[in-house]
């Protein structure tokens, strides 16, 4: 209890001592201030692109591999990789019929036009040739309207479903069900709208609300996809694990490309692992990064607070020796700068936060996805209030060493 009543005791003396300088106190924060905005920042800016990150890349579906002529990310030589030939659709033909388990192979090819309605045009719109099992390797599904089926891809239908931001882009307020778009040289009609997906664009990836899906066969016909790259896109069966699926559908195409046995790979199969392995790798690496450059300010701050203290010690010396005089302990006029130098920086701490906070609001509107969650808000804290003890430890063991006597006579 007296250790309570000494603590209780300390901080009261440290937050008289805050206000009787206030001036000193709130210069003392800016650097804290800077600090913690810069810190609560970076750490909000990641936390958002990884959320949006993870929601995105859950459309293209976690037990899906695919197949691609390059692989998603580079581990060999770039300059054999590009003379590999081209995936086929007469290959996602035959790898269907050999993979009967699948829950689904669907091959998707892509290409960019500029999409017209009435007056308004977009430019370089990422038009993607895929079948109606698209719906079954993707989480996503149609917001209104339908997605594409069997028979429009059978009978090469010029038909769309448009993603949500063209929608808002291309027809404003007007229902787009029903009317005609024109894609390039060719007129499709709008017969579906997607959900909301997010974008993957800050990553590299694609913007899935600004696709556009067609039949493929319509998009052969229309835009010459006979000869394109695909992607097929393989759904592994329940209760078979994916890298046991990967193994049988590596062999597979191997046997339909005729390699033999000593001939390398020369296609790819990709899946989400990877992607979400080389993301968590470059975040890392980014937020490292970031914290380092904006940790630089807060310990300028916090130099910044040691020396306030110090000065604060030498302005007390006299009051130091009195309360030494009268029975205070050395733990007791340590924990009261220790407590002054932690009130100042959590005072920072907190102002940093508000700060951030706005800061987060046009970054989020202006820039990029970010989001403040209450770990960052109470790591931000819990580093203004660690940096506050650290910075006074020093003038705090300074004060508490005082010679009662010397202190009194000081002047």
């Amino acid at each position: 209890m007296r250790i309570l009543h000494e603590g209780r005791e300390a901080l009261r003396i440290a937050l008289r001592a805050i206000r009787a300088n206030k001036a000193r106190g709130i210069l003392t924060t800016l650097g804290i201030i800077i600090g913690i905005v810069g810190v609560s920042t970076t750490m909000t800016a990641a936390n958002g692109l990884t959320s949006s990150f993870k929601e995105s890349v859950s459309a293209l579906g976690s037990d899906v591999l695919y197949v691609s002529r390059m692989p998603w990310v580079f581990n060999g030589n770039f300059f054999e990789m590009r003379n590999r030939p081209n995936v086929s659709i007469k290959e996602a033909e035959k790898l269907a019929d050999r993979l009967d388990s699948a829950l689904a192979v669907n091959p998707t090819v892509s290409t960019e036009r500029s999409v017209k309605f009435a007056s308004e045009t977009l430019p370089n719109i990422d038009i993607l040739g895929t079948t109606e099992q698209q719906m079954l390797v993707s989480a996503s599904v149609p917001e209104f309207g339908r997605f594409l089926s069997a028979s429009d891809v059978r009978i090469k239908r010029r038909v769309a479903v448009i993603g949500h931001t063209v929608r808002e882009r291309l027809f404003g307020t007007v229902d787009p069900l029903n009317k005609d778009i024109r894609i390039g040289r060719y007129n499709f009609l709008v017969i579906g709208v997607m959900e909301k997906q997010g974008s993957a664009g800050n990553f590299g990836g694609p913007d899935f609300d600004s696709q556009i899906f067609v039949p493929i066969t319509a998009f052969a016909k229309s835009f010459g996809g006979g000869e394109r790259n695909l992607n097929i896109a393989v759904k592994a069966p329940p209760g078979v694990t994916l890298a046991d699926y990967e193994y049988e559908l590596t062999g597979e195409m191997r046997k339909i490309r005729r390699l033999t046995p000593t001939e390398q790979d020369d296609f790819a199969v990709n899946k989400m692992d990877a992607l979400v392995g080389m993301f968590n790798k470059v975040m890392g690496v980014v937020l490292l990064i970031g914290m380092l450059i904006t940790s630089i300010s807060l310990f300028v701050g916090g130099i910044g607070v040691m020396n306030i203290m110090f000065v604060s010690v030498t302005e007390r010396t006299r009051e130091i020796g009195i309360r030494k005089a009268i029975g205070a302990k050395r733990r007791t006029i340590l924990a009261q700068f220790l407590f002054e130098a932690a009130a100042i920086c959590l005072t920072g701490g907190i102002l940093g936060v508000l700060g951030a906070y706005f800061v987060t609001l046009v970054i989020n509107e202006k820039l990029m996805p970010a989001s403040m969650s209450m770990p960052i808000v109470l790591a931000a804290l819990v580093v203004s209030m660690l940096t506050g003890v650290v910075a006074g430890l020093i003038p705090a063991i300074k004060a508490s060493r005082l010679n009662p006597i010397e202190a009194l006579r000081y002047e």
